[in-house]
């Protein structure tokens, strides 16, 4: 069974990798959706959605009946299952922020918080967990013209609180690939992208931290059609990798081997096309004194 530190404490990802236990037990146990859905009272549509995650919550009686059902007899495995059934129901920290972001991206924190590696391209801002106060807030304000000043600040709180699991004890490895144009762009004007370009260097600096610049002079490169996306690796041994892909009202969520393997390849691509992150901060040096 699941341990804590398998998931980072992220409710709706402890929920994927029950799912995933409940199917690999099922599997075991020989039995159809229908069939374990009979023996508990439920539908089978109820069971493909317990074990996809796709339930809010996992009910501890039906947790507790599958598991018998399926042949778990060792008690210790048991009160292990259902006490992480009883975690995966809790809320993350960002339920709190629910009124400022839209409920796709819940999923997307959830993962953020679990991962073990965070691999992403960036073709037009610095990744999130890498801004700056300051330019969160213009991006931000300039991402949502219509927001409240109140909203805004409490999307910036929301971004800032994210990058405190880079400080944490044991913090995922962070791998940013970033198109130079991210710099480029004068977001919140040039004392800000100063200041945002001393950050990246002070970050890049970190032994868990690797960022790498991609000029305009090393030329075409195989995300080009592809836009900004991320990759997460988990050390729970249930999840497989998964790409994260966003536009303006959604997330799309990739996790089949074979559309993942086209986005790790172009990231191993990326990374060896762009500059080193030795370069990187010469390069950035370079960009804030044009500034």
């Amino acid at each position: 069974m699941t341990a804590e530190t398998d998931w980072g404490g992220a409710p709706s990802v402890l929920r994927m990798i029950l799912g995933r236990q409940l199917e690999e037990l099922r599997t075991r146990a020989g039995l159809s959706y229908a069939e374990a859905g009979a023996a508990i009272g439920v539908s089978h549509s109820t069971i493909r959605r317990m074990e996809a995650a796709k339930v809010a919550r996992l009910r501890l009686a039906d947790a507790e009946k599958l598991l018998q059902v399926y042949g778990v007899a060792d008690q210790d495995e048991i009160d292990t299952f259902l006490k992480s059934v009883r975690e995966a129901n809790k809320r993350g920290w960002w339920h709190t922020y629910r009124d400022v972001m839209p409920d796709w991206f819940a999923a997307y924190l959830s993962l953020e918080q679990a991962a073990l590696q965070i691999r992403a391209y960036e073709n037009e801002f610095v990744h999130g967990l890498l801004q700056t106060e300051d330019y969160a807030r213009a991006l931000l304000g300039a991402e949502n013209p219509h927001a409240s000043a109140e909203a805004t600040e409490r999307r910036v709180a929301l971004r800032m609180r994210r990058q405190e699991l880079l400080a944490r004890a044991a913090p995922p490895r962070l791998w940013v690939v970033m198109d130079e144009t991210a710099l480029r762009w004068p977001v919140g004007g040039p004392a800000v992208m100063r200041a945002q370009i001393d950050h990246l260097v002070e970050v890049n600096r970190l032994p868990h931290v690797t960022l790498q610049l991609m000029p305009f002079a090393n030329g075409p490169h195989p995300a080009m059609r592809a836009g900004a996306y991320h990759l997460f690796r988990f050390r729970a041994r249930e999840l497989p990798d998964i790409v994260y892909l966003n536009g303006l009202v959604g997330a799309v969520y990739l996790d089949k081997a074979d559309d993942v393997v086209v986005y790790r390849e172009a990231l191993d691509r990326l990374g060896a096309q762009a500059a080193p992150a030795r370069k990187t901060e010469a390069l950035l040096g370079a960009i804030r004194r044009e500034l």
